[in-house]
């Protein structure tokens, strides 16, 4: 899984990468692949032009179409906590955005699905993905509460705008042992992000990892 990694300059130099590592590590992101991955992966590069000099500050960037692109600690956070234990084969991403959590991922497993379903974002992206040279990544336009059922079942499944409830169609498609990732909860404000181990075909292990703010799953039932 070898990628093209386009060194910036100025405010998008390694230096400035680096101080963004560092920051990650004081507010306790611990996984080295992670942070590695993070550190060499051009984040100005998935945000609009206008907000290239702050890829790197710790802060959601917006990215178009009302979405966002995540907070680097939110990113790795999620990251961390999707692939603590596991060594998943393939993950199921809803909601691929810029694609910035899609190529972080991509780097640490050997395959990626992701499913967005705004059209232009979807086109842009899929662009983008395909320049940066992120062979291991599938990408589909669709409601994300489908998820990719074709492809299920996903032993990790990482889920980046909110639901006001978990989805059923997404818990069916976590393999047993398999990990989710999840915000949901009231779309007006904080949500809970939610841990969901699958330890049997029937039952379901549920954490609360922290609080935090997406920007809202919508599920308009296409496919």
């Amino acid at each position: 899984m070898r990628h093209a990694h386009p060194a910036g300059i100025g405010m998008t130099s390694q230096r400035t990468r680096d101080r963004l590592i560092e920051r990650l590590q004081e507010e306790g992101i611990t996984n080295r692949r992670v942070l590695e991955v993070m550190r060499v992966t051009p984040r100005h590069l998935f945000v609009e032009e206008a907000f290239a000099t702050r890829a790197y500050e710790d802060t959601a960037l917006p990215i178009g179409f009302g979405q966002t692109i995540s907070q680097p600690y939110i990113v790795a956070r999620m990251t961390e906590a999707l692939l603590e234990g596991i060594e998943p084969s393939k993950v199921l991403e809803v909601g691929t955005g810029s694609g910035y959590q899609a190529a972080i991922l991509a780097q640490l497993v050997p395959m990626v699905y992701t499913v967005e379903r705004i059209p232009e974002l979807y086109e842009q992206t899929r662009k983008r993905m395909h320049q940066l040279g992120y062979r291991n990544l599938r990408m589909t336009r669709s409601d994300g509460s489908w998820g990719w059922p074709e492809q299920a079942p996903f032993e990790a499944i990482m889920v980046t705008a909110a639901p006001e409830d978990v989805p059923e169609s997404l818990l069916e498609q976590l393999a047993e042992g398999g990990r989710m990732l999840i915000p949901h909860g009231k779309i007006n404000g904080m949500q809970k992000l939610s841990l969901i181990i699958r330890t049997s075909a029937t039952h379901y292990e549920r954490e609360t990892i922290e609080t935090v703010s997406f920007v809202p799953l919508i599920q308009e039932q296409f496919r």
